[in-house]
């Protein structure tokens, strides 16, 4: 049975420019069957948006969430909002995936490499391949990976890192094993709907809060749950924070 790595982001990767008040990137997501994805995920997040929103063309943003816009304005009445954080956070306890994700601090990233300090999004996208190739492995089988769309020059950029992963490999992984193991990279954009991208999209921001050391909150408490993990830990199997110190 094939799996599937869905990825999605939190922050901006760009370096020049560092926000003070989030200086983190993190590249996340699910893995999951591709069979269940396709059935059981996808019905289960249209099911929730119908029953909520009366609207399953909807699509799960964290950020409009947030914010009360782009379909989501009656979430500013606090009743409406407690009952729609409750039941999305109960539909991410109830689903069968892991989650792997790579957080980038910027600011010390910055500080350890200077002019040569990668792409934030690139290196990330190096250690999910890494972490994905590991489960593909455990697991005997092949998969793919959907990532979100940006724009036309960062999906080019993505695109030839995944070229150059295919020909020359990681750090810690030969181009042959990722070949064999990955059948294949592609980009959605957000509003094709696809329930496995929004589920990826709720997953990231949690990790962001809690990198920082923000108060813990439900939806944190699930996604750590869902973590990767290898002899118990999520330490580097399922979340990577970098640098390391």
């Amino acid at each position: 049975m094939s799996k599937v790595m869905f990825l999605d982001e939190s922050g901006n990767h760009g370096l020049i420019k560092v926000d003070p008040l989030y200086p983190l990137f993190v590249l996340g997501g699910i893995i999951c069957d591709q069979v269940y994805a396709e059935t059981e995920i996808e019905a289960r997040v249209r099911s929730l948006k119908r029953d909520l929103f009366g609207d399953e063309s909807l699509i799960l943003h964290t950020a409009d969430m947030m914010r009360n816009r782009a379909g989501f304005e009656r979430m500013h009445v606090p009743s409406f909002r407690k009952a729609v954080i409750e039941a999305i956070n109960q539909l991410m306890q109830d689903l069968e995936y892991q989650v792997v994700a790579c957080v980038i601090q910027k600011d010390a990233h910055l500080a350890r490499y200077g002019i040569a300090a990668l792409d934030p999004y690139l290196l990330s996208l190096d250690v999910l391949v890494e972490r994905f190739c590991f489960e593909l492995q455990d697991e005997m089988t092949q998969g793919f990976i959907v990532a979100e769309k940006r724009s036309p020059v960062l999906d080019r950029e993505l695109d030839l890192a995944w070229l150059n992963l295919k020909v020359h490999g990681t750090r810690y992984l030969q181009a042959k094993t990722i070949n064999e193991r990955v059948s294949h990279l592609i980009t959605r954009d957000k509003r094709e709907n696809i329930a496995g991208l929004q589920l990826a999209d709720l997953v990231v921001s949690p990790i962001g809060r809690f990198v920082l050391g923000k108060r813990p909150q439900n939806d944190w408490r699930i996604v750590e749950s869902k973590l990767r993990r290898r002899v118990g830990s999520y330490d580097g199997p399922g979340l990577v924070i970098l640098p390391k110190e």
